[in-house]
């Protein structure tokens, strides 16, 4: 595995587990504490960050550094769009239980 590849997996894994948080770069570089111009250099693969750059996008994204150059956690955009309509529908689903929930008690207790 050559640099390049590193570079790849690591700007993947940056972008993944900051979306992941429903993070922008704003967000992410402010938490790292390096500039929104240098994160997103990291994400095209254009800068190579320093040991301790890497630590802190790590304690920022919660996860240790390794997991930033892991190649399985990069996930294709068909896998994304599928968890995100799983994410939706599971939403759905439990505000309109909610709602149902809360319109039945409702009338219960002016019933009563």
């Amino acid at each position: 595995m050559g640099e390049w590849d590193l570079r790849t997996i690591l700007s993947q894994n940056i972008k993944l587990y900051r979306n992941h948080h429903s993070w922008s770069q704003a967000d992410l570089a402010e938490r790292a504490g390096i500039s929104i111009n240098f994160l997103s250099n990291i994400e095209r693969g254009n800068k190579w960050p320093y040991p301790e750059t890497l630590t802190n996008l790590a304690k920022a994204l919660e996860i240790e550094v390794f997991e930033l150059f892991r190649p399985e956690k990069t996930v294709n955009d068909d896998t994304k769009t599928l968890m995100d309509r799983l994410v939706r529908d599971i939403s759905t689903s439990v505000n309109n239980s909610i709602e149902s929930t809360y319109r039945q008690y409702h009338q219960e207790t002016e019933s009563n």
